[in-house]
């Protein structure tokens, strides 16, 4: 049987599913800003969603290798925890999510995905910052060490 992890968007958009296949983490419930949502996530919840905390050295693993893909800036704890519950249940599941950050590292970790309500990313892609002013790279950062202009994400180059 194919389970389906699940991440905020499953229930902010109102994917249609068999909910008794959903395993999501417990921080998917705090990233819903609507009634609605909530409601379709309780819902799920009592009809057979399984809300299960991702394995720690799993997680470490997720959070160790977004910052080789150099994603981990725009993942949330959810993703991680998600992408780290989809890294749990890999041979037998596939991930909901529209994030391009949470698809990047998904790729990356050899976990099948599926968008809920945008296009799946094309490539695997490497992330760096680029100074808005002096035009120098890093790898990271919000503000350029050297002249203190601020730091603007670029793709550094496709995996």
């Amino acid at each position: 049987m194919t389970f389906y992890i699940t991440d905020s968007a499953v229930f902010i958009y109102g994917y249609d599913g068999d909910p008794s296949r959903f395993i999501t983490v417990p921080t998917v419930r705090n990233e819903m800003k609507s009634q609605e949502a909530v409601m379709r996530f309780e819902i799920a919840c009592e009809t057979g969603t399984r809300v299960e905390q991702p394995d720690p050295d799993i997680r470490k693993k997720v959070v160790s290798l977004s910052k080789e893909t150099r994603d981990v800036e725009e993942l949330s704890d959810t993703d991680i925890d998600i992408l780290a519950k989809a890294y749990e249940y890999k041979d037998e599941s596939i991930l909901l999510t529209d994030d391009y950050a949470v698809q990047n590292v998904a790729s990356v970790l050899g976990i099948k995905f599926q968008p809920i309500a945008q296009k799946k990313i094309k490539d695997v892609l490497v992330w760096g910052k680029k100074c808005t002013a002096c035009r120098r790279k890093f790898d990271k950062g919000d503000e350029c060490p050297v002249c203190g202009s601020p730091l603007k994400k670029v793709r550094r180059r496709k995996l």
